[in-house]
């Protein structure tokens, strides 16, 4: 999965994308960063628990 860093007026940005093609990349800053980091564990078990659902791939 490509990841790709940048900036949004002034502040640093990192941009997740599901390929070299992606036209809609997952971007957000150091505030969701810390977020994101603070609720791994529940972010895995979410994945986790959902994974047989066919929810598509977003």
């Amino acid at each position: 999965m490509p990841v790709k860093t940048g900036e949004f007026k002034g502040h640093p940005t990192i941009s997740l994308l599901k390929d070299d093609d992606d036209l809609r990349p997952f971007t957000f800053g150091l505030g969701k960063a810390r977020l994101i980091l603070a609720n791994l564990d529940a972010i895995k078990k979410f994945v986790e628990s959902n994974s047989g659902n066919s929810g598509g791939s977003d």
